[in-house]
């Protein structure tokens, strides 16, 4: 699951500078998701709920206007929520993967969030592109999802290589 120490450090700041959603971003997720599915990206915390902005703005960006496509960026990390880590748990759950430490309880929790994610994602009765690529986007690429589409989302899961949080939004 954990990247590189290059990536855990920028994934940290991320999280630790990340601002809550804009009413104008709020939006933007709204128009975007069903209802269930909005209830399920609001319920996580403002760092989660940027992240999932800023990885559909990066699908955005790249000229897609599908729908289920930006719905998986938004929507892949919901699993998370349930760990109730903040940014120092988060560092130490993802050194403790990264080590292949035993782990349980929240950092358990933490680690298996894309499972955790995909069961709540498919009981709401989310696309299957939105439920596959939650269960596996620290995995393999699942042979239900192509190549391009795996490299746009895994593209899109990458904390930013700057700090610059004023970019303009999906909405």
């Amino acid at each position: 699951m954990p990247g590189s120490l290059s990536h855990l450090t920028r994934r940290f700041f991320d999280v630790v500078l990340a601002r809550p959603l804009a009413d104008s971003e709020q939006q933007a997720v709204k128009d975007w998701l069903t209802e269930q599915e909005n209830s399920l990206f609001l319920a996580q915390p403002a760092a989660d709920q940027r992240h999932g902005y800023t990885a559909a703005e990066t699908v955005v960006a790249a000229g897609v206007k599908d729908r289920v496509l930006i719905r998986t960026a938004l929507l892949h990390d919901i699993g998370k929520r349930h760990a109730r880590l903040g940014a120092i748990g988060r560092v130490i759950a993802s050194l403790l993967i990264l080590f292949r430490i035993p782990i349980r309880g929240r950092w358990a929790a933490y680690r298996d969030h894309g499972e955790v994610a995909a069961l709540e994602l498919q009981a709401i009765g989310s696309d299957s592109l939105i439920v596959d690529f939650a269960r596996q986007h620290h995995g393999e690429r699942p042979a239900t999802i192509d190549s391009d589409t795996w490299e746009l989302l895994q593209k899109a899961d990458q904390p930013p290589k700057t700090l610059a949080r004023n970019r303009p939004g999906i909405s």
